[in-house]
């Protein structure tokens, strides 16, 4: 296993002026704060939990009280009251040290919690945004379905019947990231069948809620130690006080969480991109063959130079769908400009980190196919990142669909 070292893109790039990157300083101020929690706190389970598939419930509620949950949430919630460029730089600095957890951030921070914020009423922002700021509940969103992938609007087949005071929930959800850990769960189900994807309602649903229940923990390539779960709801009996706006008006609620999401898992990409080429440059500097550090050959100079580029070009891709989406209206995304450029920017920061992965191992050899290593680590997560929140092959669906509008099938 590789130590952790500071590298080109730890603490010590404070130094850089801001016009090197793009980033304003009160960002680099925040970047640079996650990143030196994350190498103290996060990266020294990082290891554990992929050994193990374990979840480190105490470094989650770290995070909360270190003040790295509910950036975008205003303090009158329990959050800090920034926005999401601010969270963006956050998961950026955590996944350089621990993108397993990083992801459960997202899951948490993100798909749950920010989506109650923007979409709750006050009464329920009250009852649940405080505990999941401060990381005392962990919160998860309940959206994909077995069979049902990247149409997960028109395939759902979970439903929700009012029962009086109640709505009753069936169905089953599954890859649900921190699904196996959660006290929260942002729910989406259809109240009208015969409307498809436009008859969804969301709802808070709670761990101890009668008939909700974990089927199972999933064992993942990746990511492990990020808790990945199957959902099951069987006659679950939600409050009715607990639905989410208004009865089939959850796709509105989808589709703008998703252009955040996309935008939110770009610094993921590229916080891991920063990381492997902070190890390959280590590594070429200090491996010997042939009498001299492997980085004197021409050929691990080219592999630099193109993890480099990619890095480079996948932070301003990064930023830009960041300060994008950030003033992104409730109920807005999901079309237009924003919908295109979210899915453009995790579409190329999925793909380069993946590039960026393989050189990198590359450069390692023999001793980055050994599993314990860092870089193998890093390896085994970028290819979720082409999975998650619509594949590859949807977000070029989307950029194209913008860019034709929308021409018939």
């Amino acid at each position: 296993m590789n130590v952790a070292s500071e590298g080109t893109y730890g603490s010590n790039s404070a130094t850089l002026p801001a016009s090197i990157d793009g980033m304003l300083p009160e960002h680099r101020e925040i970047l640079d704060a996650a990143d030196r929690f994350a190498k103290s706190a996060l990266y020294p389970v990082a290891q554990r939990m992929d050994d193990e598939e374990w979840w480190p419930a105490e470094t989650f509620r770290q995070i909360g009280e270190n003040g790295f949950f509910g950036l975008t949430v205003p303090e009158t919630f329990g959050g800090v009251g920034l926005g999401l460029v601010e969270a963006g730089a956050v998961m950026q600095a955590f996944s350089r040290w621990n993108h397993a957890l990083a992801l459960s951030c997202v899951a948490h921070d993100n798909l749950c919690l920010n989506n109650i914020y923007r979409n709750a009423n006050d009464d329920q922002r009250r009852r649940y945004l405080p505990e999941l700021c401060s990381g005392r509940a962990v919160g998860a969103l309940g959206l994909t379905e077995p069979g049902a992938g990247s149409d997960a609007l028109g395939s759902m087949r979970t439903t929700a019947k009012r029962d009086g005071d109640h709505y009753v929930l069936n169905g089953s959800k599954i890859y649900i990231t921190n699904g196996a850990v959660a006290d929260i769960v942002l729910v989406y189900a259809k109240t009208d069948i015969d409307r498809g994807a436009h008859g969804i309602s969301a709802f808070i649903v709670e761990k101890g809620m009668p008939g909700f229940s974990v089927a199972q923990k999933l064992t993942k390539m990746g990511y492990r130690g990020s808790q990945t779960a199957e959902l099951v709801f069987d006659d679950c009996r939600v409050p009715a006080e607990n639905l989410v706006g208004t009865e089939n008006t959850g796709v509105s609620i989808v589709m703008s969480g998703l252009d955040l999401e996309r935008a939110m898992i770009s610094p993921i990409c590229l916080g891991i991109a920063e990381r492997a080429l902070d190890l390959s440059v280590e590594y070429a500097q200090t491996r010997k063959q042939f009498g001299k550090p492997i980085g004197a050959f021409q050929m691990v100079q080219s592999l630099l130079a193109e993890i480099y580029v990619d890095v480079e070009t996948m932070r301003s891709f990064t930023y830009r769908g960041l300060a994008a989406a950030a003033p992104l209206e409730i109920g807005g995304g999901g079309r237009g400009d924003i919908h295109k450029l979210t899915a453009a920017s995790v579409l190329f920061a999925a793909e380069a980190v993946n590039r960026v992965l393989d050189k990198a191992v590359q450069i390692h050899g023999g001793s980055g196919y050994i599993w314990e290593n860092e870089i193998n680590r890093l390896f085994r997560s970028t290819k979720l990142l082409e999975i998650g929140a619509g594949t590859s092959e949807v977000r070029k669906m989307i950029i194209a669909g913008e860019l034709l509008g929308r021409l018939p099938a």
